[in-house]
């Protein structure tokens, strides 16, 4: 699942919101996941590579992505240091 070079410096807000996709719809597969988050299938794959890389997702037998415990922890963790700094927490609306 390789896709160029990996992402060396995720937007934070990226990931948040492909962890928080996840955490609603519990697995998808990788092109309704791109989807659903607004993301270039081939951006979406550089995140899910380093996501998996860091423990945040893995892959089930059909190959749809899948929240770990630790990802789902990962996104409170984010969440709350987002709202502690920033105040807010505000997803791109996606159509």
């Amino acid at each position: 699942m390789n896709s160029g070079a990996p992402i060396s410096k995720p937007d934070l807000y990226v990931l948040a919101r492909v962890i928080k996709t996840l955490k609603e719809k519990n697995r998808m597969n990788k092109t309704a996941l791109a989807t659903a988050t607004g993301l270039s299938y081939d951006r979406l794959i550089k995140y899910l590579n380093w996501m998996v890389e860091k423990g945040l997702v893995e892959f089930d037998s059909s190959s749809d992505v899948i929240l770990t415990k630790k990802g789902a922890e990962t996104y409170d963790q984010l969440v709350k240091w987002i709202l502690q700094h920033i105040g807010r927490v505000r997803f791109q609306k996606l159509t």
